[in-house]
Formats: C-alpha cells, sequence, structure tokens
C-alpha cells in the first residue's frame, strides 16, 4: 500500500540518492534510523520479507554510506537479506511499497535494480569471493575505490567464506570485511570489556596513534617497536576476543564493535577505510532492533508473512508438507533408532523441531553448509544408520555434487526431503525450487518422488527408508490437500504410479501424467475437457525416476497425446523424462511437455506467476486442443 502522511515530513523522505545523507549532521542519524525501521515494519507488514535482520543492520548501512560512495564504492551484502535500510537509502524510497510484489522492489540486491546494487545475491557466502573479485578488477586497472563486503547470519560459517578468506591476503592489499554478527552467525565473546576493548581499537585516535609508531619504527629503523607493539595487541585481543582465525590469516582485525552505537560505527568505519592492508570489522548487532516482537523471537521474525503491525499477530498459514514431514520422520524415528535427521540453518523451515525437541541426540543442524549436510549424512549412512537430510531446493543445489559423489557413487541410503520444490512466491528467483528434477534425476541409483498430499508423503518415507540406496522426496511450499496421514502408512511399489481417471477415448486418447502439486491443475484440465473427444486420463506420476515402464507401455499404443504437468523446469525435466523413455522404447506419440519455461523466474504469488507464464486450467486446454489438432488420430 503507497505511503503518505507521516513519511513526506521525514528524514527519510529527504533521501534521494546516498549522497544527500552525508548533507545530514551525523546527530541526526538517530532519528533516521527510527524513520528507517518504521517503514520497514509498516511495509514488511503488508508485503511480508525478512524483517529481523533487516531491523538490526540499519544502523551500519547508514554509517557505510556516511563513509562509503556507491556505486563508485562497491558494497556486497552477504545473502542481501538485511538490505532494506539499504534499498531505502539508495534511491528506493519511494518505491518500498512494491517490495517483493510482481515487478516490484526484490527482496534481496539486484544489479538491475540499482546501479548501487553491485552483485545479486540469495544465497549465503557470496560476498567476500564476489568482493575479491571486485578488488582485483581495482587493482589490475590501478582504481582507487574501497571494496566491502558485509557478512552476517551465519554466512561466515559457509564453506565458500573460508575458501575466500584462504585467499585474501595473496590477492589484495585492500579489502574491508564487516562481519554482521547479530550473535546468531558466528560466535564470540561480546561481554563488557571486550566490548571496551572493541571501541579502544576501532577509535581513530588509536589508529592514527599507531600508524605514528609504525611511520616512526620504519623511519628509524626500529623494528622492535613495531613488534613490540603488535604482541601487546595481540595478547590483549587473544585474552578478550576471539579472533584468532582472522589474525592467523593475515586480516587486520577490529572489534567488537557496537552495531547500534552510530558514533564507534562511524569511527571504526573511518579506520578501515583509510587503513592499508585488509582488515575485519566485527560489528555486533540485535536482530529485531526496534520492534519487541522481533527482538523476543528473532528466528520467528527472520522471515515473515504479513502481519499486523501493532500487535504482532501473524495469520496462522495451513498444515503443509514440511510441519507433515516433521511429524512422520519424529513417530518414524520412534521405531527406529537408525533414524537420524540433518539440516542447513533450516531446522524450523523445514518442520524439524518436534524432531530436534524429542530427539535431540539424533539431530543435526551443520549451519549454512550444505555440501558437508549431504557428506555427513553419506558418512552416516556408510555406518549404519539412515539419515534423512532436509534442505530447500534452491539451497540443495549447492550439494548437487556431493550428492552424486558421496552417496549415489556409493548407492549409500541417504533420504533427501526437499522442501519448497517449485516455485516460492515473492522471494523470487534466487529461491525459486525449479532445478532439482533436472540436477538429480541424471545421476545413477537415485530414486525420486513426489506426493500429492500428506498422506501420500507418509507413505513414500516409508518406502525410501526400506529402500536399499538413495532417495529424493521433493514437495512445494503451498499446502497441499488436507489429508490425514494413516497410523500405519504403507510402502509403495518402487516405481508405480497410479491412474487416477481413464479418458474418453479409448482408441485415441489423451493422457496428463502430472506431478504432485500439479494434479489438481491436471482436474481442473479434464474437467473441462470432460463432454469433448479429448476428456484426458490422469495419472499421477509419484516416482519421477524410476517412471513406471510398465503403465507406460500400455498406454502407448493407443495414445494420441501425452501432457505432463510439473512445478519445475521443463527442461531436463519430469517431461523430458517420459520424452525419453517413449524414444527409448520406439514410440512416436508426441509429448506436451508443461512446466516453467527456460527463463528467470520472477517473484509473485503461485496463482500470478502460473497465469503469467500459461498454467492455468484455460491455457492448458487450449494448448490441448490445438496440440491434438496436429496428431492424426490412431486408428482403431
Amino acid at each position: 500500500m503507497p505511503y503518505t502522511g507521516f513519511f513526506m515530513d521525514s528524514l527519510l523522505e529527504k533521501i534521494n540518492c546516498p549522497g544527500d545523507l552525508r548533507r545530514l549532521a551525523p546527530a541526526q542519524y538517530p532519528a533516521l534510523a527510527k524513520a528507517i525501521r518504521t517503514r520497514i515494519i509498516e511495509t514488511v507488514s503488508h508485503t511480508g520479507g525478512h524483517l529481523a535482520s533487516n531491523l538490526g543492520g540499519v544502523e551500519l548501512t547508514i554509517a557505510l554510506l556516511h563513509h562509503f560512495s556507491p556505486p563508485t564504492d562497491k558494497i556486497l551484502w552477504d545473502v542481501s537479506h538485511q538490505t532494506y535500510a539499504w534499498k531505502l537509502l539508495t534511491g528506493r524510497c519511494d518505491r518500498f511499497d512494491t517490495l517483493r510484489q510482481p515487478d516490484g522492489l526484490s527482496g534481496f540486491l539486484k544489479r538491475d535494480e540499482s546501479p548501487c546494487d553491485v552483485f545479486d545475491a540469495g544465497h549465503a557466502g557470496t560476498a567476500i569471493s564476489a568482493a575479491l573479485g571486485f578488488a582485483v578488477a581495482r587493482d589490475q586497472r590501478q582504481g582507487t575505490e574501497h571494496v566491502v563486503a558485509v557478512v552476517g547470519d551465519a554466512a561466515l560459517g559457509n564453506g565458500i567464506s573460508f575458501e575466500a578468506l584462504n585467499t585474501v591476503v595473496s590477492t589484495t592489499s585492500r579489502l574491508i570485511i564487516i562481519v554482521n554478527d547479530n550473535e546468531m552467525s558466528i560466535s564470540g565473546s561480546v561481554g563488557a570489556i571486550s566490548r571496551h576493548l572493541g571501541r579502544l581499537l576501532g577509535r581513530h585516535s588509536y589508529n592514527r596513534f599507531k600508524s605514528r609508531i609504525e611511520q616512526t619504527a620504519h623511519r628509524l629503523r626500529l623494528g622492535f617497536l613495531r613488534r613490540t607493539y603488535y604482541r601487546i595487541e595481540t595478547a590483549l585481543k587473544s585474552m578478550f576476543v576471539r579472533n584468532a582465525v582472522f589474525e592467523d590469516l593475515g586480516l587486520r582485525y577490529v572489534g567488537p564493535i557496537d552495531g547500534h552505537d552510530l558514533p564507534a560505527l562511524l569511527d571504526a568505519l573511518r579506520v578501515a577505510k583509510d587503513y592499508d592492508r585488509p582488515i575485519v570489522l566485527h560489528v555486533a548487532t540485535q536482530k529485531g532492533r526496534g520492534y519487541t516482537p522481533a527482538e523476543q523471537a528473532p528466528e520467528s521474525w527472520h522471515g515473515v508473512s504479513a502481519f499486523d503491525a501493532a500487535t504482532g499477530s501473524c495469520t496462522s498459514a495451513r498444515h503443509g508438507y514440511s510441519e507433515a514431514f516433521g511429524c512422520q520422520l519424529t513417530e518414524m524415528a520412534r521405531k527406529d533408532q537408525r533414524i537420524t535427521a540433518i539440516t542447513a540453518a533450516m531446522r524450523g523451515g523445514t518442520g524439524l523441531d518436534p524432531f530436534a525437541r524429542e530427539h535431540p541426540c539424533r539431530f543435526f543442524d551443520v549451519g549454512i553448509c550444505e555440501g558437508h549436510a549431504v557428506t555427513f549424512a553419506a558418512g552416516q549412512a556408510a555406518g549404519g544408520l539412515r539419515p534423512v537430510v532436509a534442505l530447500y531446493s534452491t539451497f540443495l543445489q549447492r550439494g548437487v555434487d556431493h550428492v552424486f559423489h558421496d552417496v549415489c557413487l556409493q548407492q549409500l541410503p541417504v533420504l533427501f526431503c526437499i522442501d519448497r520444490a517449485g516455485v516460492v512466491g515473492a522471494d523470487g528467483p534466487t529461491h525459486h525450487g525449479l532445478f532439482d528434477i533436472p540436477m538429480l534425476r541424471c545421476l545413477p541409483n537415485l530414486t525420486i518422488m513426489q506426493p500429492r498430499d500428506n498422506a501420500m508423503l507418509a507413505r513414500m518415507m516409508v518406502t525410501a527408508l526400506a529402500l536399499p540406496g538413495p532417495a529424493v522426496i521433493r514437495y512445494p511450499r503451498d499446502p497441499g490437500p488436507n489429508v490425514t496421514p494413516p497410523t500405519d502408512p504403507e510402502p509403495l511399489e518402487p516405481g508405480r504410479a497410479e491412474v487416477l481417471r481413464t479418458p474418453g477415448q479409448t482408441h485415441s486418447a489423451v493422457w496428463i501424467w502430472a506431478l504432485g502439486d500439479m494434479l489438481p491443475l491436471a482436474t481442473e484440465v479434464a474437467d473441462a475437457l470432460a463432454d469433448t473427444p479429448l476428456a484426458p486420463g490422469i495419472v499421477d506420476a509419484r516416482f519421477i525416476k524410476p517412471l513406471d515402464m510398465a503403465l507406460l507401455r500400455g498406454q502407448t499404443p493407443n495414445a494420441r497425446l501425452f501432457v505432463t504437468l510439473e512445478n519445475g523446469a521443463v527442461t531436463g525435466g519430469f517431461g523430458s523424462a517420459l520424452q525419453e523413455a517413449l524414444a527409448a522404447e520406439g514410440f512416436t506419440v508426441p509429448v506436451l511437455t508443461l512446466g516453467w519455461p527456460d527463463t528467470i523466474i520472477g517473484q509473485g504469488t503461485t496463482a500470478t506467476l502460473r497465469a503469467k507464464h500459461g498454467l492455468t486450467a484455460e491455457a492448458i486446454t487450449e494448448r490441448i486442443r490445438k496440440t491434438s489438432c496436429q496428431v492424426s488420430p490412431v486408428e482403431s
């Protein structure tokens, strides 16, 4: 909804570009921070989005824009789900109400949205590597701009972050890394002494004094002065601050700095800006700052749907696949002590809260380290356990090599439960789970399934945990039909599909093979064509791999057209698998493959995106009509 009144006269409305902020007096910054938080809360209460992390980074954003001048200076935000204040202060205040809406502002950084967004980001761990690339590009052309990587929310624990840190000193002499520590990412001592020491190390006067000592020692060739100074400083740091990993990698460490103390932040950033070698600035922030419900439960308020800003109450979501998965796995683990659960910083999102509470010794959250999660599970499976790895589809992409090399190659019995498979709405391109089928179905020894409801999910889990090798179950973010799982689910016969509706024509049949959440759409299409010669039959494929070849062979001789429906990328997806299977058998029946096209799918509700890309009953019905007109009917 558009904003008027209060904001029109606020400090925030006076900032149309980063330079406008520097025209304010620093004494006005606290009022600006308050206005930013108010705007973020009000907007996210209508649009949904990442709230707690954005509220925590407001002062840091103001301080960055005070000292640096984007887009000349390059500021990269890891994950970038803490950049709402950045958007407000870099020329997008007037469009902020379009956040996460179709054709509106993204919830993450996007290069085509603003020249200040120099690198797209939606997955953790990219900022330091990309910033190092920008620094090399600057050094090669002898540029003078600053390059800053802002890392937080557990992104520092991601493997690629450590890989990048390992090469910083050997690659460039000028790079600023800011660790935005909101007490839910890296661990560190943030007590009174360490805070005081951090303020000391971050003061401009202290670092100017230090620089003079170094210059004097160099001029008079008194190297012992510099060595003595460094020994004293290192000893102080090692007593009170857990910084060894940075210092041992050759990076100067300053902090922790109170991330909501603007004078301290401004002072510390001045030091970092003037420093002549790579430096890490450790900033301690409070997730959810300025909004009591988010301060009290920062994990719950990390990513939220629309809510009442005054009361903090949210509309209850329907019981979905994630919750059904978590409850079923918890129940199964009571009967099988070999079952473990592994996730990568997604305990709540994947529905594993009940499992973690009831089976804490068999629950493992490895942080944002998806590759490690997969190989960790492989080791457990090789050791005789039955690990279940629960990840979002978009994040499993980062572990596909591990799925092949460490699981499939050894035929180890690991179950992958892939949440958020398909489009995920307003989070947009970085989070749509469209590519798991094309990436995984080419891997040998892997069984892949998709349920149509919670009851089928339970049966597939029982099936998967009885298999001698690896398996995948994928399911969407949107809740399925409200079906109560059976108390004692029966396993499925591997590779067996289920016919849900027979076609209207016996000798010129149209068959729709659909996956899970696309079955309701298949039913709509079949209903629309019910009174025509094209009235299709419907098959719940259930198994993406292996396909039910016996059923397919039986249908093919009298088939006029096959239609596949999937909530995934159509290129290399389930429809392609069915085409390949028919071709391998020598059949020439045409296949109309329907799914998400080979392009970047934007943000928006599932219904909006389906309408935009022709995945509605009306559009599909018309395509079936047109395609069937080009096909000669099979003679009886």
